[in-house]
């Protein structure tokens, strides 16, 4: 995959709060052989309307499918929620040719047409089945020996099984691989496929809190340098939302939560 050329698209966490995690790809991608460039005029995935109106949300999110099939680009979609809607939309659409001729009707409009012709990448199957875990450790300048790091995947980028996901739903261990292809110890622990919480968020933030706060401080009684993620909403449950979390689970959190780019550069 010498000299790639990608589209990138942000999704809406990303590209307004976890910044961090599109600067730092765009920091260590291109030393990759990566070469980014922003899908113009993308918008919302649209996984907010999926359980309101599958049509509305099928059509946002073939709307950035169409804007990437113009390009004739595969895609990086750095959020796992995104990268799921995405293949939940193409597959809602590949269903019924009717729907998806109605669709493409509406996207039409726009002089956009859904054909399903380019690939949506996540960073992590990127990273690991794309570039290939060889190239990882052949470009590590600094390894990070000495550092016991855990990994956090993220529900929507192993569920559900039904889908083509990042890696396996039972047993994901891709991050971890890419973790310790820059030379870091990853440390296993028994609640690895536990959820963040972020989809209690609106409904109920004390139980998505609770969520959690109970995973970071597990994470803490294993003596753990650090928790890795590639997900903007499980690092700003898991990181950015620590201090609110302790208050809920009653104990101190202060556990550094790492974007995986971040490790990179």
């Amino acid at each position: 995959m010498a000299g790639l050329k990608l589209s990138l698209y942000l999704g809406c966490t990303v590209a307004t709060d976890e910044y961090a995690y599109e600067l730092s790809t765009l920091n260590t991608l291109p030393k990759l052989g990566v070469e980014l460039e922003y899908l113009e005029g993308a918008s919302c995935c649209g996984s907010p309307l999926m359980s309101v109106n599958m049509k509305s949300f099928a059509y946002l999110a073939l709307r950035n499918l169409a804007l990437a099939d113009a390009t004739g680009l595969d895609t990086l979609v750095l959020c796992p929620g995104c990268h799921l809607a995405f293949y939940e939309a193409a597959h809602y659409a590949e269903q019924s040719s009717q729907l998806k001729e109605e669709l493409n009707a509406l996207l039409s409009n726009e002089g956009l047409n859904y054909q399903g012709k380019v690939k949506a990448w996540h960073l992590v199957d990127l990273l690991h089945d794309g570039l290939g875990l060889d190239k990882i450790k052949s470009a590590v300048s600094k390894p990070l020996k000495g550092l016991r790091l855990a990994t956090h995947i993220g529900c929507h980028a192993i569920r559900p099984s039904r889908l083509p996901r990042v890696d396996d739903p039972e047993n994901p261990v891709k991050l971890d691989r890419l973790v310790e292809a820059l030379g870091a110890e990853v440390v296993d622990y028994p609640e690895k496929l536990d959820c963040c919480g972020a989809g209690f968020l609106l409904g109920n933030p004390q139980a998505g809190l609770t969520v959690a706060g109970v995973k970071v401080k597990a994470l803490q009684a294993r003596g753990v340098d650090g928790l890795v993620v590639a997900c903007p909403l499980c690092h700003k449950m898991l990181g950015q939302k620590q201090q609110s979390a302790s208050q809920v689970v009653g104990a101190e959190l202060d556990l550094p939560v790492i974007y995986y780019t971040q490790l990179l550069g």
